[in-house]
């Protein structure tokens, strides 16, 4: 690697926290930015009262290594947790009807998801997804600058000038921009590559989660499995419902149920009316404890047809320029683990560079 390389990485998520950790590894002087004032991207996660709530992602598929890796790199590998219990159901409006392995997914219209991968189930961290974005912001937090987002991308004479809000600028000898599809489409398209504006092409679906807090004895009945889809004609407000307390350990006190329940566009009142439907399909008696509702107006990417191609054509044209990498659920895979090799690929990419320069 080039002596004293700095390389800009814009975005906090889980893809730019691990680029920065690989970064930091192979010595380089690594500067984070972020538009934001809190690293993690869609990863959150929140206790409250014995319980673990997750906004975003709630783990990953066992058979994917690169998170895993990454977690045992960072020291916590020993807080890696197994799904405890499998099987999923549909809820037809007017009874469960067990679902083979992976027809949720293909129900909710998520892909990437191969059934040699389902069959492995999933995996999570003892306290949350939040678990490893606190061990890698450990390692990188002195990099990190919130609330500094990158606003425009031009050649420098040694690699490139970055744009900051607030009117700074930055320069680095190579550049990682682990950052929504849309946002990185416009740098790279005005840094001198017009193909990257296919990149735009990526939709970003609304999502918003509801949890909820019970006790057990408001269960009319137990439940079993990891949660129930409802979709097609029996679509309601709620889509999908994970039971989370049976998922994964540790996710409720003794005693308790946890239910996430993700649901369809709504006015307002998202928590109320997930709390009437659940109630009505489980035969929950009474309110819930408490609800925690999350919605990301940009939620999880979905790719057009020719995507990988479109991702493929960018990342040639790069190569022609100063170090500039791409990556992040808007290229590589929409899972935390894709992030993660997304990630430590531009890393290890731009570190290359580096070296021959």
């Amino acid at each position: 690697m080039a002596v004293s390389a700095t390389v800009a990485v814009a975005g906090a998520g889980l893809a730019g926290l691990s680029a920065a950790w690989e970064l930091s590894g192979a010595g380089a002087t690594v500067v984070v930015l972020d538009a934001g004032r809190r690293s993690g991207g869609v990863v959150v996660t929140e206790l409250r009262d014995g319980f673990v709530v997750e906004a975003g992602p709630d783990g990953f598929l066992a058979a994917e290594p690169d998170i895993q890796e990454l977690a045992r790199e960072a020291g916590i590998g020993g807080r890696l947790v197994d799904q405890l219990t499998s099987g999923s159901s549909l809820w037809t409006g007017r009874r469960m009807e067990p679902l083979a392995e992976g027809q949720a997914a293909a129900l909710l219209g998520i892909q990437g998801v191969t059934q040699s991968a389902m069959d492995c189930g999933f995996r999570s961290f003892a306290t949350g997804m939040a678990d490893l974005v606190e061990a890698l912001v450990a390692r990188v937090g002195p990099a990190i600058r919130p609330a500094q987002g990158v606003t425009g991308l031009a050649p420098a004479t040694r690699g490139w000038r970055l744009s900051l809000g607030g009117g700074s600028t930055l320069e680095a000898e190579a550049v990682i921009l682990a950052l929504p599809a849309w946002v990185a489409a416009r740098l790279v398209a005005a840094a001198g590559v017009p193909a990257a504006r296919r990149l735009d092409d990526v939709i970003y679906y609304p999502t918003t989660t509801v949890s909820l807090a019970y006790r057990g004895d408001q269960l009319a009945t137990p439940l079993a499995g990891t949660g129930f889809v409802s979709a097609g004609e029996w679509a309601g407000v709620v889509r999908a419902c994970s039971y989370s307390w049976l998922k994964y350990p540790g996710r409720a006190p003794p005693g308790h149920a946890l239910l996430r329940a993700f649901v369809g566009p709504l006015d307002d009142g998202p928590a109320a009316a997930a709390h009437a439907e659940l109630a009505s399909i489980l035969g929950i008696k009474g309110l819930p404890l408490w609800s925690r509702a999350f919605t990301w107006p940009r939620g999880l990417p979905r790719y057009k047809p020719g995507h990988a191609g479109h991702v493929a054509a960018v990342r040639e044209r790069l190569a022609r320029l100063p170090p500039l990498a791409i990556a992040g659920a808007g290229f590589d895979g929409a899972g935390v683990s894709a992030c993660v090799k997304s990630g430590r690929a531009a890393a290890r990419q731009v570190m290359e560079r580096l070296g021959r320069a």
